[in-house]
């Protein structure tokens, strides 16, 4: 791999990199050798991950030599620098043979991102660098690492927190007890970088602990990856044993640091929370008085209890003291707010303040313990009304200083709201079952609206440098205005594409013309919805492999697909597009986007279509390089909930901000900036490396205005256009694709097959793909087989007769458009002639497919395709028997293929090879009368008659003008 030197630092990259790439390690190097903040924005593509980690390794590589030969000849003070101790030869003494780098001023790398799958990405680009031999560590939760066989079955994740605690504690996990003899073993300290699915895997087999292993393999680690909250939550970071002390921290993705920074010093407990922890502290109660066998049965009864009874008294009556507090509060409609300050005045009239506060925290955890631990059954109390309180008073109490409740003062906001206690999901077996007759709730909101508030308890703990990036991190100005941390080092960089790569489109309508606005007084428009079904559904037949819908969220997704499942728009899709869907659980959503890649490579399809929300997983940690996504619709934009009062009051508080400060964003300008920058990472999914290429489709009309054209990505902007008619929209994107698929390299993503051969591999990977993909055998996915069915194309029935036609003549030769459009068919007898061989075989089964015999399933099988269900295929107006539809005159598609489909569709198994028999008669022996009265048989009625009169145009010229006289005098009465 070539080696950079970049500021005095020899980088090892894995190709020659590009511009801006090397002015982005230039810049990380800088922060790091400077001790300094930095700001760093790259669009998604630029390999920002794999310079981000490349140059930062590179940077620690060279650094931890230095110590090291400064340790060897003791002269410490040279390279102290701001982070290190003073006292750093003594403490080198004091500290023996310690394993953990820290003791003599070895700073390590702490590489965050939002979620566990971004992680990955990120360590899977550390494994194809040539850094792959540093130590790296990985923390995660006991939710994903716990392989003990009772506690991992626990759904509530403080209890399994609880529960492995007591065994470990008490020695009786048999996998934590075997940590200590397998942690140098090969498998565990060998040359691999494990990740979570690593971890466990090596957790299972030397049967040990997963994630206490991880805490191990930390110790002596270069690099640690962990998600935000570890960092950024202080609850979190004392847990996981995380040290901040003259290490380097770096937050990607840092779009999410801002929300990550309030919701991590955030938080909202109900009254219901409170009588809950009242109920479960006088069950504990009741078992000191009564002696609760069933209680107890559980728990060795040598085992001293942390508390008394006394100690449960006083808790019990805070805890009743805190729930009259909160009802004695007077609420209006909308709620009520008060100062961040007011959080403090309300638990002193619980009598819990600075100086008692750490003792009723230990005595509640105690209690929590006890609770989890010291039930047998699931139906139990585990504490879940305790742990509320606990985190509360963790947050809130997070310091005590006088400065510190300052900051609170002016950060936070205090809000307290009525709800309907049937509106509340029950929590799970921790729902409390009381007599009660209030039919209402009070939520008391503790919410934080500065992400400065939790930057700053990051720089107290004397890091060494924090590296923020992200692909959309702009306008920064403001940004670092609400971060309220110093920022020595910043860098906006462009992309690295050019114009033959990228096509964007604003549609402003659908092609029935109906305007494309997905705002809250539209969304639910009929109209509009399938306008914007229709939209879709005509782009996937032009759009080649991997197609994205992204909703502005998950109720606007679900009414689109119930709309367009009742109107038949959902099958059209699919038939062209198998479609997959964004689960909301977290559980299935491994399974879900595998399956995408998994038809995206299948030779056999025309790729697939992913419908998902912006913020959601998809839009922000998954790549789509290459045929995994050459196109993304953007269906609307993300705008906040406008009167959620969180967001009513973050506006208030920018307001107020920038009445002092005018480089903070105004309320209305964040509010925008949320929904554009959720936009701009979606928008980023396709566009992955130097020689990607895809379409950006921006389907709603607002994306025109001048305002909201400038918060999208500045390499964006350029390529922006607006879509005037909606038919030659779609012929441009068609040329688009043709064009670029001649141009750019073909993409290698599949293994190699044993017959194809490995020809020009290296200069592909080299120019293509740079370091996206590791070094395997590959081979280019041929997605147009020579041998095409009448059932392969995609009916064109519901794209408008305005831009169809246009589309089919004007658009030259593509791969991607051949396979909708005849082949050098001039009439119907050739388009059933090249396709006798499918309709012999594939026609017949798929109509007839419920009467199949065992032969005949053994064979269709024979090419592992799936069993096949007939569905509408957009023209289910032509199914409908109802009143107002029957009283339009159907027509005949134009296409060929597409009459030649609707005939096979609407006709039976019998009665379509009779009809296919007949035209070649017709065909061979010229004999009009007896193909009339087969059509007349087939096709003279009400349903079909449309059909019937269709077929003139492919007759013979000597028998149209009597044909079209039958026509004529036909009176239906059927």
């Amino acid at each position: 791999m070539p080696e950079v030197m970049i500021s005095g630092i020899p980088v090892s990259f894995p190709f020659e990199p590009y511009e801006v790439q090397r002015a982005y390690m230039e810049k990380v190097i800088e922060s790091l050798q400077n001790n300094t903040n930095a700001l760093l924005e790259s669009p998604t593509g630029t390999g920002k991950t794999l310079s981000l980690l490349c140059s930062s390794l590179a940077w620690l590589l060279v650094k931890k030599a230095q110590l090291q030969m400064n340790a060897q000849v003791g002269n410490f003070s040279e390279h102290s620098g701001g982070g290190f101790s003073g006292n750093l030869k003594e403490s080198l003494k004091a500290s023996g043979k310690s394993k953990d780098n820290t003791s003599w001023g070895m700073p390590k790398i702490i590489y965050s991102s939002r979620t566990h799958s971004q992680l990955t990405q990120a360590m899977q680009e550390l494994k194809r660098s040539s850094y792959r031999h540093v130590k790296a560590a990985v923390l995660g939760s006991r939710d994903q690492m716990c392989i003990h066989p009772e506690v991992s079955k626990e759904t509530n994740n403080m209890n399994k927190v609880h529960m492995c605690q007591l065994r470990v504690k008490a020695r009786t996990c048999f996998f934590y007890n075997n940590v200590e003899s397998k942690k140098e073993d090969r498998s565990v300290k060998g040359d691999d970088i494990l990740d979570i699915e690593d971890l466990v895997s090596v957790g299972k087999k030397l049967k040990c602990c997963p994630y206490y292993l991880s805490k191990e393999l930390k110790q002596d680690a270069d690099i640690i990856f962990m998600p935000y909250n570890y960092i950024l939550d202080p609850k979190s970071r004392k847990a996981n044993g995380v040290e901040l002390m003259n290490n380097i921290v770096i937050l990607d993705e840092a779009h999410n640091v801002e929300k990550m920074c309030e919701e991590s010093a955030s938080l909202q407990i109900r009254t219901t929370d409170v009588a809950l922890c009242i109920d479960e502290i006088t069950h504990v109660m009741k078992s000191f008085v009564e002696n609760n066998e069933e209680m107890d049965a559980t728990l060795d009864n040598t085992t001293p209890k942390d508390f008394t009874c006394d100690d449960l008294c006083i808790l019990k009556e805070m805890m009743l003291a805190l729930e009259k507090a909160i009802d004695e509060i007077s609420v209006g409609s909308e709620g009520t707010t008060y100062p961040g300050s007011f959080i403090f005045e309300l638990l002193s009239k619980a009598e819990i303040k600075d100086h008692n506060q750490m003792t009723v925290i230990t005595l509640i955890e105690n209690l929590i313990q006890y609770l989890s631990t010291a039930n047998a059954s699931p139906f139990q109390r585990k504490g879940v009304g305790l742990q509320k309180i606990v985190d509360l008073l963790n947050v809130v109490y997070s310091g005590t200083t006088h400065a510190y409740k300052e900051r609170v003062k002016l950060c936070y906001k205090v809000h307290i709201s009525v709800e309907d206690k049937k509106n509340k999901k029950s929590d799970s077996w921790g729902a409390l079952k009381t007599t009660s007759t209030k039919t209402s709730e009070r939520v008391l909101s503790y919410w934080c609206f500065s992400p400065g508030f939790g930057m700053k308890q990051l720089l107290e703990q004397n890091v060494k440098s924090i590296i923020l990036t992200s692909g959309t991190l702009a306008p920064l100005k403001p940004l670092i205005s609400e971060l309220g941390i110093p920022i020595g080092v910043l860098l906006e960089n462009p992309h690295i594409v050019k114009s033959n790569q990228i096509c964007v489109k604003i549609i402003g309508q659908g092609p029935d013309g109906t305007p494309l606005n997905s705002n809250y007084q539209n969304r639910d428009n009929p109209k509009y919805i399938s306008s914007l079904g229709r939209t879709i559904l005509s782009f996937c037949r032009v759009v080649p492999d991997g197609l994205l819908v992204f909703f502005p969220s998950y109720p606007i997704m679900s009414k689109c697909q119930e709309m367009w499942q009742n109107e038949g728009i959902w099958s059209g899709i699919n038939n062209i597009k198998p479609i997959f869907v964004e689960p909301q659980r977290k559980d299935t959503f491994n399974a879900i986007i595998n399956d995408f890649y998994s038809k995206i490579s299948d030779p056999n399809t025309k790729g697939a279509c992913f419908m998902a929300v912006c913020r959601g997983k998809v839009s922000e940690g998954l790549d789509f390089a290459d045929m995994n996504g050459r196109a993304v619709i953007i269906t609307g934009l993300p705008f906040p909930p406008l009167k959620d009062p969180r967001i009513i009051l973050k506006k208030k508080y920018l307001e107020e901000l920038r009445v002092k400060d005018k480089e903070y964003l105004s309320g209305d300008e964040w509010y925008a900036l949320e929904a554009t920058r959720a936009v701009n990472q979606a928008i980023g999914r396709v566009i992955r490396h130097k020689n990607d290429y895809g379409a950006i489709l921006l389907c709603d009309g607002r994306f025109n205005s001048p305002k909201l054209k400038n918060q999208l990505s500045a390499w964006l902007r350029d390529y922006i256009n607006l879509s005037n008619k909606f038919g030659e929209t779609v012929s441009e994107i068609c040329r688009f694709f043709k064009n670029a698929e001649t141009s750019l390299p073909a993409p290698r993503l599949k293994p190699l097959l044993p017959y194809e051969s490995n020809v020009n591999y290296k200069e592909s990977i080299a120019t293509s793909s740079g370091a996206s993909f590791p070094a395997a055998n590959t081979r280019i996915i041929n997605k147009n087989p020579q041998k095409k069915s009448v059932s392969q194309y995609p009916n064109s029935n519901e794209v408008y007769a305005d831009f169809s036609m246009d589309f089919y003549k004007k658009a030259q030769a593509s791969n991607y458009l051949n396979e909708f459009r005849p082949k050098e068919t001039k009439d119907l007898f050739s388009a059933l002639d090249c396709s006798n061989e499918s309709v012999k075989t594939e026609i017949q089964s798929l109509v007839t497919i419920h009467k199949r015999n065992a032969e005949e399933v053994s064979q269709n099988t024979g090419a592992k395709k799936k069993k096949l269900k007939i569905k509408a295929f957009g023209f289910e107006e032509n199914l409908t028997k109802s009143k107002e539809i029957s009283n339009i005159e159907r027509v005949a598609p134009e296409s060929l293929i597409d009459f030649v489909k609707e005939i096979k569709v609407l006709l039976d198994g019998e009665k379509y090879k009779e009809f296919q028999m007949s035209i070649s008669a017709y065909k061979k022996e010229g004999n009009y009368t007896k193909l009339l009265n087969t059509l007349t048989r087939l096709l003279e009625n009400k349903k079909l008659f449309y059909l019937f009169k269709g077929m003139k145009r492919f007759l013979k010229e000597e028998h149209k003008l009597e044909f079209q006289k039958y026509c004529d005098s036909v009176k239906l009465d059927r």
